[in-house]
């Protein structure tokens, strides 16, 4: 249990680490809750898993509505930054806060082998039954 958890947390430090620019990395489950993450104070994991939900879900709704096919992920440029969110399988999603300078296409690489590598373990926790990660 706790070596999963472990390994879960090692990935997004990873991926916080892989790219420039990235302030802060939460996975969360589909309806925003937080499975693990490496976040400062100014967004907090439960903020961010929160935003990170909503921000996929609306668009998934839209790519439904609009009949384009499966969401991979979202990107939100604001002045200061970007709002990442990338799918994770259909139990998980992983956010990315980074500020002005986060290398994007650097991000969408490093996400999705991250992604790929969270999911493996979020299956393996799910076939198990491990009480420790949400499940959908």
């Amino acid at each position: 249990m706790t070596d999963r958890h472990d390994q879960l947390a090692a990935e997004v430090r990873v991926l916080r680490d892989r790219v420039v620019g990235v302030t802060d990395v939460v996975v969360a489950s589909v309806d925003g809750l937080v499975i693990t993450s490496e976040t400062d104070e100014t967004a907090g994991a439960e903020g961010l898993a929160a935003l990170t939900a909503a921000s996929f879900s609306i668009a998934r709704r839209a790519g439904s509505m609009s009949s384009k096919g499966r969401l991979h992920h979202t990107v939100s440029q604001f002045t200061d930054g970007y709002l990442v969110a990338r799918a994770v399988g259909d139990m998980a999603l992983i956010g990315v806060l980074g500020d002005a300078g986060m290398d994007v296409q650097r991000l969408q690489a490093e996400a999705q082998e991250s992604a790929e590598r969270i999911s493996v373990l979020l299956t393996a926790a799910s076939g198990q039954g491990e009480a420790d990660h949400p499940q959908q």
